[in-house]
């Protein structure tokens, strides 16, 4: 797994407090090592937004970016329990989502190495936007 996926940082669109005690994190844009262009990946992303609210699951806007390069990708947190979270990434051609439980924020590929693994405290890597 990237190093760099330990390193994400969080912007929110919604007050911290306001998210579940489990939520994934997913985005659509290109995966890593691969370049998209810009209207594939919004309309990606968007193609995800949609499906997330057809099925109730849609929590809210959040980017995760990286401190070092800044390179940012617009999300969405999700109701969604971890496998399906996988489905769903896969589905989008996501090498890996984020997944929050207990305030623990965890990183896991989408594909047959699912698997959890911890990074920290979620709230020591959120910046909220509002």
């Amino acid at each position: 797994m990237p190093p760099a996926y330990f390193d994400t940082r969080f912007k929110l669109g919604l007050p911290l407090a306001e998210l579940p005690d489990s939520f994934a994190i997913i985005t659509a844009y290109a995966t890593t090592g691969e370049v998209w262009a810009a209207e594939d990946n919004n309309a990606a992303n968007e193609a995800l937004r949609a499906e997330l609210e057809r099925g109730g699951q849609f929590i809210g806007a959040i980017t995760g970016y990286s401190p070092i390069t800044q390179h940012a990708e617009p999300g969405y947190a999700a109701a969604l329990e971890f496998e399906e979270a996988c489905k769903i990434g896969a589905r989008f051609k996501q090498d890996a989502i984020y997944f929050v439980s207990s305030g623990t924020l965890f990183v896991s590929h989408c594909n047959h190495r699912r698997n959890l693994k911890p990074i920290t405290q979620f709230s020591k890597r959120v910046d909220s936007n509002v």
